[in-house]
C-alpha cells in the first residue's frame, strides 16, 4: 500500500480593503517540491509535480485574524478555496506596508491524515496603504521575466519553465530598480501597491514567486489562473481572465488609479487598451516592452498611433519607462 502524502494548505498573496477581506489559496498533498534543487532531472520532476497535483476537494478550512476572528471557507472540485467576508477595520491588523497576516487550516480536525505544521499554515493579504499613490498592474511573462511567449509553437516557454531553476530565470534588465520606485511613488514613502498578474497557471505560483523574491521584486500579489479555466474554451463575450482580474482591482480600489505594465508580444495592448477606454480617468500610462517580433510590433504600433485615451509608451527598456515616470511625477 502506497503510503499517504500529507496535507498542506498553500496560500496565494491576496489583497483586500479597509472592510473588505479577500483571500485564495488551495488545499493539496505535500509533494515535497524542491524549490532548492537545481539538477535537471530534479526540475523535470518538480515541473511534473507543480501540473500532476492531489488536490483536497470540498473540504472545510478556517482563516484566523490576528484579532481571533475565525473565518470560515471550502474547497472546491480542484481544491481551490476563495473567501470574501465584509468586515470592519481591517486596516488596523496590517503592518506598515499594508500586508494583513492569517493562519489557515482544516476545519475538519478527524481528518484521518498526517497535516503538516499542526495544521497551521501562514497567509496574508494586502490593504493599500491611504498614502498610495496609485496601483500597478503588471504582466510577468516577458514583461519582467524572459520566457519567449512569442517564440515559434512557445518552445522557449516549454523549455525555460521545465529546465531552468527559478533562481537561475533572468529578470528583464533595470525592472526590479524600476518597480521599486514606483512602490515608493512620488514622495519615496508612498508603498503603492503592485499587483502580478499572469496567463500562467496557479501551479506556478511558488515558482514564481520564488522568483520574484530571489530577484528583489518588490512584494505583491500574484494573480494567475486554475489550469480548468486555461483548458477550457473562452465564450465569445467573455473576457481573458487578466482582464478581469484587472478590472476587479480598479473595482476593489475606487478611488486609487493605475499604471499597467506589459509587453506587446501577445494580447497586453487589446486588454490594456480596452480597460483605458472603460475607466479613461483611472489608467495613468501603459508601458509596452517591445519584444523582438517584426510583424506584432507593426501591428502594436499601428494599434497605438493615434490612441488618445491614455498614453501608451512603447519601451526597449526600463531606463525609458523610468525617465516617462519621473517626468509625469509617479516618482521622483
Amino acid at each position: 500500500m502506497f503510503k499517504k502524502d500529507p496535507l498542506q494548505i498553500i496560500a496565494f498573496q491576496g489583497y483586500g480593503t479597509d472592510t473588505h477581506f479577500y483571500a485564495r489559496g488551495r488545499a493539496l498533498e505535500d509533494e515535497s517540491i524542491d524549490l532548492e534543487n537545481q539538477n535537471t532531472w530534479h526540475l523535470i520532476i518538480n515541473t511534473w509535480k507543480r501540473f500532476e497535483t492531489d488536490e483536497i476537494k470540498n473540504v472545510g478550512i478556517n482563516i484566523k485574524l490576528p484579532d481571533g476572528k475565525i473565518l470560515k471557507g471550502q474547497t472546491d472540485r480542484d481544491g481551490y478555496y476563495k473567501v470574501e467576508a465584509n468586515l470592519d477595520a481591517l486596516a488596523k491588523l496590517a503592518n506598515d506596508e499594508g500586508w494583513l497576516p492569517f493562519e489557515l487550516s482544516y476545519s475538519d480536525v478527524n481528518i484521518k491524515r498526517t497535516i503538516q505544521n499542526n495544521n497551521r499554515f501562514p497567509g496574508e493579504i494586502l490593504i493599500p496603504s491611504t498614502k498610495a499613490q496609485f496601483g500597478v498592474a503588471s504582466d510577468i511573462d516577458d514583461t519582467i521575466l524572459h520566457t519567449g511567449v512569442v517564440s515559434t509553437l512557445k518552445w522557449k516557454v516549454i523549455y525555460n519553465s521545465v529546465f531552468k531553476h527559478a533562481k537561475n530565470r533572468i529578470p528583464l534588465e533595470g525592472a526590479a530598480d524600476f518597480y521599486h520606485k514606483l512602490h515608493r511613488g512620488a514622495s519615496g514613502k508612498n508603498a503603492n501597491p503592485i499587483f502580478y498578474v499572469s496567463h500562467s497557471p496557479w501551479n506556478l505560483y511558488r515558482y514564481l514567486e520564488l522568483f520574484l523574491k530571489q530577484n528583489n521584486f518588490p512584494k505583491g500579489p500574484i494573480l494567475l489562473r486554475s489550469m480548468s479555466n486555461l483548458l477550457k474554451r473562452k465564450k465569445q463575450d467573455e473576457k481573458p481572465q487578466k482582464q478581469k482580474e484587472i478590472l476587479n482591482l480598479l473595482k476593489t480600489y475606487p478611488d486609487l488609479p493605475f499604471i499597467l505594465i506589459g509587453d506587446s508580444g501577445e494580447h497586453d495592448p487589446d486588454i490594456y487598451m480596452e480597460i483605458a477606454e472603460e475607466f479613461p480617468d483611472r489608467i495613468l500610462a501603459i508601458y509596452l516592452r517591445s519584444v523582438k517580433h517584426k510583424k506584432r510590433m507593426l501591428r502594436v504600433k499601428g494599434l497605438i498611433e493615434n490612441y488618445k485615451t491614455t498614453e501608451v509608451l512603447l519601451v526597449e527598456s526600463s531606463d525609458q519607462a523610468t525617465k516617462h515616470a519621473k517626468k509625469h511625477g509617479f516618482i521622483s
